[in-house]
Parts: structure tokens; C-alpha cells; sequence
């Protein structure tokens, strides 16, 4: 019996991850159409940053999958902010793999591509190159851009792997503070006066 309500818990969850998909897919595809529209410098800032958060987000996914519960239990008994809201991370590590590696970190992956595409074409305009400086030109963009992304992602993973309870412990303390100023200012301000 648990075993068949653990297995429509799955899909009910992997029917809201399809949901979350699309629209933080089209936040994140409004950025690739203001490229078209800014000049290449601003594209490029732009795409970094998409790039930036896919590889956060991929380390942060890979660092739940890889973290234990017992340091944060015995942060938590000496009662270290964010360390329970931690072990609730670690505890649904499957979960928050997910969100923060396949549905955030492919997105941005995604679209860091169409965002070099869209800055390539942004820097072929303000250099006016023709016939196959075009062509490399393009190329060599996409291919730094390709480059960083997964540069980035696999520094990310590889910390991840290594040193996955800071990763976590950070998370979990700006998580709580999202968390306590949407509650209550007030509160939060006594937090850390402590």
C-alpha cells in the first residue's frame, strides 16, 4: 500500500515539476528576447549571468543529492540558523536535484545557447562582418558560450560533490531569510541581532 501512495506522490510531483517548467521557462525567455533588442556587450552581461545561475543551480541540486543529515542534526541541537531547514532539504534531496538541476539548470542551459545566438547576431551588426566571418564569428560565440556553461556546471558539481554541507547550510540560511522576511520584518530583525 505505502508503496503505491509513494509512487502517485512521484507523479503528482513530476506533474508539477512539467508545470513549473513552463512558466519559469518563459521568465527566462523574455531575457533572449531583450538581446535582440540591447547591444552586444548588454547581451553578453545578460547570457554570463543566465550561465552563472544555471551552474549555481546545478551545484546546488548535485550538493543535495550528496549531503548527510548528521552535520546539520548537530548544527541544528546547537540550534545554528538555517540548519533545519537544511536537514529539509537533505531530506527531500530528490526533490530540490530536480527543481534546482533539471528544471532550473537546463533552462538556463537552453537558453544561455539561444542567448549567444541572439548576441552573436548583436556582434556581427556592430562589426559588419560578411561572408565567413559571419560563420565564425557565430561559431566561436556559441562555442565560448558552450564552453562556460559546462566549464561551469562541472566546477559546480565537483564542489558540490566535495563540500556539500556549506553548499547546503547556505542555501537553507538565505531560504530561512526569504522565508522569515516575507513572515514578519520584525522578526527577522530580532534574528539577527542574536
Amino acid at each position: 500500500m505505502k508503496k503505491n501512495g509513494s509512487r502517485s506522490a512521484n507523479f503528482k510531483f513530476v506533474w508539477t515539476i512539467a508545470a513549473l517548467t513552463l512558466p519559469i521557462s518563459a521568465v527566462f525567455d523574455t531575457s533572449t528576447i531583450f538581446l535582440n533588442q540591447t547591444s552586444w556587450y548588454i547581451g553578453a552581461v545578460i547570457v554570463l549571468l543566465i550561465v552563472c545561475i544555471g551552474a549555481l543551480f546545478d551545484m546546488l541540486g548535485m550538493a543535495a543529492a550528496a549531503a548527510r543529515e548528521t552535520p546539520f542534526h548537530a548544527m541544528a541541537s546547537k540550534r545554528v540558523y538555517g540548519a533545519r531547514r537544511a536537514i529539509a532539504i537533505v531530506r527531500n534531496a530528490e526533490k530540490v536535484s530536480s527543481v534546482c538541476s533539471d528544471v532550473i539548470g537546463d533552462i538556463a542551459g537552453v537558453l544561455s545557447g539561444a542567448g549567444a545566438l541572439a548576441v552573436s547576431v548583436q556582434v556581427l551588426l556592430a562589426v559588419h562582418a560578411q561572408g565567413w566571418a559571419q560563420e565564425a564569428w557565430k561559431i566561436g560565440i556559441t562555442a565560448v558560450i558552450t564552453a562556460l556553461t559546462v566549464g561551469g556546471k562541472a566546477v559546480g558539481k565537483t564542489v558540490a560533490i566535495h563540500s556539500p554541507t556549506p553548499i547546503i547550510l547556505f542555501a537553507a540560511r538565505v531560504w530561512e531569510t526569504v522565508a522569515l522576511v516575507g513572515r514578519n520584518p520584525a522578526r527577522l530583525r530580532r534574528t539577527n541581532r542574536t
